[in-house]
């Protein structure tokens, strides 16, 4: 688990969020209130889903496609960058700082994230674990 986490207020907007993504390279970003709550989760996937073409969910082979042409160039309307982020995340999904690595590699699973946060007896954020925490957690403790 990593305790240092970049969180994000619940008043903030899409772009603030946008820009979190770019400076720390994360893949999801736990929403917090005033108190450090956990409200809720922001994944990067769902941010880049709303800049992509409709037909992308239509087709279910891409092999045949070297590129996307034009349709990479464009960007969403600004407009979107705007609207607040409590409108766009995922309901909060955590495991509690107490909780073993099998419990946190199977709520990573179920939930397909990349990234689970991590919360005390409070509900407060206290660390964010990936599947590579726990995938090398494991792998060391088997081999010792």
């Amino acid at each position: 688990m990593k305790k240092e986490v970049i969180s994000i207020p619940l008043n903030s907007t899409l772009r603030q969020a946008i820009q979190l993504f770019i400076d720390h390279h994360i893949g999801t970003l736990p929403v917090v209130n005033e108190d450090h709550h956990l409200v809720g989760i922001l994944r990067l996937q769902d941010v880049i889903d709303m800049g992509m073409p409709d037909f992308i969910h239509l087709v279910t082979d891409f092999d045949f496609l070297h590129g996307f042409g034009a349709v990479e160039n464009q960007r969403p309307d600004p407009q979107i960058f705007e609207k607040k982020i409590e409108d766009l995340i995922l309901e909060p999904v955590s495991v509690h700082e107490d909780s073993g690595l099998f419990r946190t590699a199977a709520l990573l699973h179920k939930h397909a994230l990349s990234d689970l946060p991590v919360v005390d007896h409070e509900g407060r954020l206290v660390g964010i674990a990936s599947h590579v925490d726990i995938g090398v957690a494991l792998l060391s403790y088997w081999l010792s």
